[in-house]
């Protein structure tokens, strides 16, 4: 009620399509830029990423020592006792990584849910964008049930467009917290970690 007070020709322009679809990517998009200069400016993203890329060939080396317990079990002994003192290592490293990336959240969270709050109380369950997937393109459901074009509302257009964006705009200012090698080597290293050493 008390946003009537303050209606104006821009509030009435971002209250519904296509003006709600633009303001709400806008907003996604300066969230983004903000997060990531606070990452920049806050995060040593290169000290992250050399790190993790140690670790990544950490988890890595376990599946070969885990090869040496049948071939030559003096040595896998040997190998597994210096990769579990440099696993409790970085263990602490990890815990320090995340408390780094922690600190633009921490400036950001307040102010972002005081923000939030007031667009979608002004937004409501207003239909703020259309789908990017017509339910009658979706096999089993546009087969049976007749259905026409669908709207979403300001956090699930919202979300979706951060989704893409947040990547975007990191790739843009060439901020980097991943480990390199793709998702093959994502999937390497969560495999290696996920073995377990046999009992020698």
């Amino acid at each position: 009620m008390w946003l009537l007070i303050f209606q104006n020709p821009f509030l009435d322009l971002i209250s519904n399509p296509p003006g709600s679809m633009l303001f709400v990517l806008i907003l996604a998009i300066t969230t983004a830029l903000i997060s990531t200069l606070l990452t920049k400016l806050l995060v040593d993203t290169e000290e992250i990423n050399r790190k993790q890329k140690q670790i990544k060939a950490h988890e890595e080396e376990k599946e070969k020592i885990i090869e040496l317990a049948e071939i030559d079990p003096e040595r896998y002994k040997k190998a597994r006792k210096r990769w579990e003192r440099k696993q409790a290592m970085y263990k602490q490293t990890q815990q320090r990584m995340s408390l780094q990336r922690m600190k633009p959240t921490c400036i950001t969270f307040l102010p972002m849910i005081i923000i939030f709050g007031i667009i979608n109380t002004f937004l409501g369950g207003k239909p703020v964008a259309l789908s990017p997937m017509n339910a009658n393109d979706v096999p089993l459901i546009g087969a049976f049930i007749a259905v026409g074009k669908v709207w979403i509302n300001f956090t699930a257009w919202y979300f979706l467009c951060s989704l893409g964006i947040n990547t975007l705009v990191q790739r843009l200012l060439k901020i980097q917290t991943q480990a390199s090698g793709g998702m093959g080597g994502m999937f390497a290293g969560q495999k290696a970690k996920a073995l377990e050493f046999p009992d020698a």
